[in-house]
């Protein structure tokens, strides 16, 4: 299958390299090129080289990573492009990938390695100007773009697009983990790669969780922010993109990791699934993530004044109306905190999101064992479908049952409520089961009880006291959204979303405590 994909893809190439620039002769295509990594490993690459007038010139360099499950020839456009703009443009297959020998590591040390030697062979074979590269990539590019930043020296920038900033989280994020993703990466890397035998028996431990800490460590270890220090230490330049509905690489770890940065640095975060704001570019169709990429690296490593580091270097596409909003830094001095306790279901009605704290001592009870209305909707799909044609993921809250999930809601909102950023719920409960999953979901609702997702969070616990209280944090994920005036803003809390494993598939009751000592709290990151 892994041959067949690369014929295949190697046979497109053919056809697009055989128009425009090659046709003009301004540009050269070389698609056979193996380098040797310094185990012994041989890299599969291809190089697009302009046509220089002086033997002796040096040509600035990018340096493109495939994403997971594809090869080298997936940027075939973009790095044609470039080429075409005067770039010495490298693709390689990762090891593991295409016809790249040995397994895929996920940012491994080997494929650290690797890149120092693809680095060493332009140096030797090319025209490269070893003191102007860039890399970049997209998915599992991107975090190896980044990794190789912060690892190999002669990179000067990278631009890393629907990547990662904390393996962990991706895979773990709240203690839960990422069902769906996780079993799609796992499936597609035996399918079309050789992955290393570490990636399914961690994520094994991950959907066992129990022992889950040499699989964490396995995840921190190929995280860019664990080595953030790195990328400061020598002020290396970073582009980041990333999607607000990407359900595998949340936006949340990016913007911690473009938080942490000190040098040059931009990040957009746009309407989208994992990598579905980025796509339309592979196939040379205007999109404003690869403008960037181009400006960027025109920037660094050419020297061109194109006013890109004058633009504000944090824009967020609004879910609600497809408009961009930009700050000067993030976390940004505009972006506020607003609070809202949450109050107990009483016999009627549902509870409440007040502004002032709860004063009255109760406790509510859910059951698991059913999904409730509230839901992140088919995965994958859902999220595609609410960020590209606005076929929201909605539910009728006053559908909502009470047996297995709570629903809170604010009064009418008498002004536009602008949510920018990561949100965040603590909660006080009392578990019956030592596990215990919660999910949380924040709606937009309408007078008439519609509600559209706006975010969502989970949490996990695996060896909590039966009985016991316990204060359970939950990270929701960022947004951008605007809450109409006139809306109100709708927080449902229940057991089970079908992206996440469960806690166990034993029924059992979460008690939702209340009490003048014990706050439940939701924190909203918005801009007044």
């Amino acid at each position: 299958m892994k041959k067949f994909t690369t014929v295949a893809l190697g046979t497109i190439a053919g056809l697009l390299c055989s128009q425009s620039a090659l046709a003009a002769g301004s540009v050269t295509f070389d698609d056979q090129i193996v380098i040797t990594s310094a185990d012994g490993t041989e890299i599969a690459a291809n190089l697009f080289t302009p046509v220089t007038t002086s033997p002796n010139a040096t040509l600035p360099t990018i340096i493109f990573v495939n994403s997971w499950a594809l090869e080298e020839h997936e940027y075939l456009v973009q790095a044609g492009k470039l080429a075409q703009d005067g770039y010495l443009v490298l693709s390689y297959s990762a090891r593991g990938w295409g016809q790249s020998d040995a397994f895929a590591t996920v940012g491994g040390p080997e494929d650290m390695e690797d890149l120092s030697a693809i680095i060493d062979w332009l140096d030797a074979n090319t025209q490269a100007d070893i003191s102007n590269i860039g890399i970049s990539g997209m998915s599992y590019g991107a975090g190896l773009s980044l990794l190789g930043l912060a690892h190999e020296p002669r990179i000067k920038t990278a631009a890393a697009l629907s990547g990662w900033g904390s393996l962990p989280d991706a895979l773990y994020g709240g203690e839960s983990t990422s069902l769906v993703w996780g079993t799609l990466l796992v499936g597609s890397g035996y399918l079309l790669g050789e992955i290393s035998s570490d990636i399914p028996a961690y994520f094994g431990d991950l959907l066992a969780g129990a022992d889950v800490s040499e699989a964490i460590a396995w995840a921190h270890e190929r995280s860019p922010l664990t080595h953030v220090d790195k990328i400061n230490a020598r002020n290396a330049p970073v582009y980041i993109s990333n999607n607000f509905n990407d359900e595998l690489f949340k936006p949340n770890s990016s913007l911690k990791l473009y938080s942490l940065l000190t040098g040059p640095k931009r990040i957009d975060v746009n309407q989208g699934i994992h990598i579905s704001a980025e796509a339309t570019g592979l196939l040379g169709l205007s999109n404003y993530v690869w403008n960037n990429v181009h400006d960027w690296f025109d920037h660094w490593l050419k020297g061109v004044d194109n006013g890109i580091m004058e633009e504000p270097p944090v824009t967020m596409e609004l879910q609600s109306s497809n408009q961009r909003v930009a700050f000067e830094d993030w976390p940004s001095a505009s972006v506020s905190t607003k609070t809202f306790y949450l109050g107990p279901r009483g016999l009627i009605g549902d509870g409440a999101l007040r502004t002032s704290p709860n004063t009255s001592t109760y406790t509510n009870a859910i059951w698991s064992g059913a999904d409730s209305i509230a839901t992140t909707g088919i995965p994958i799909l859902s999220a595609a479908l609410d960020a590209h044609v606005n076929l929201e993921v909605s539910a009728w809250l006053p559908a909502a049952s009470d047996i297995n999930s709570i629903v809170y809601e604010t009064s009418s909102l008498g002004s536009p409520l602008k949510l920018r950023g990561v949100s965040t719920l603590d909660v006080w409960i009392s578990p019956s089961h030592a596990k215990t999953q919660l999910v949380a979901y924040l709606y937009d609702e309408d007078a008439l009880g519609n509600g559209k997702l706006i975010s969502h969070g989970v949490r996990t616990l695996h060896n909590a006291t039966p009985g016991q209280d316990v204060k359970m944090s939950i990270e929701l994920v960022a947004a951008g959204y605007d809450v109409p005036a006139g809306h109100r803003l709708a927080l449902v809390l229940d057991t089970y979303d079908p992206l996440y494993q469960p806690a166990t598939l034993l029924a059992h009751q979460t008690q939702i405590r209340y009490s003048s000592s014990k706050q439940s709290v939701l924190k909203l990151s918005y801009d007044p």
